[in-house]
């Protein structure tokens, strides 16, 4: 069986770790065993955290609807309800957008749904 050497793949294994630890506090930066122990707790984070990100802006979309909807006297709740009665399928998402960027429209959605 012929030896085979791993010094160029470790150099680019090493190499690798230490380019995405660029950046890092302390020893996590330069030191290859500490840079690979933080980086596989950062990409944990990451993966959670891309996941966590859609929960954030769904409440933040919540937020914006219910803060358009008090002035004209209707609650988050009640709008919400009131349009799966009805079978209207507009997302939140849209739905932050037209209170926020075009609040006629808006409004006439919500009177729509509510009469």
């Amino acid at each position: 069986m012929v030896r085979v050497k791993k010094g160029v793949h470790a150099l680019k294994t090493r190499r690798n770790i230490l380019k995405a630890a660029k950046g890092f506090r302390n020893g996590r930066k330069n030191k290859e065993k500490f840079a690979y122990e933080q980086l596989v707790h950062s990409y944990a984070s990451m993966f959670a955290h891309r996941r966590d990100k859609k929960g954030d802006f769904r409440r933040l979309w919540n937020v914006r609807i219910n803060a358009a909807l008090r002035p004209l006297g209707h609650t988050y709740s009640k709008f919400i309800g009131a349009m799966k009665k009805k079978g209207m399928e507009v997302d939140r998402k849209i739905l932050a957008d037209l209170a926020q960027n075009a609040p006629a429209a808006f409004e006439r959605l919500v009177k729509q749904v509510t009469a």
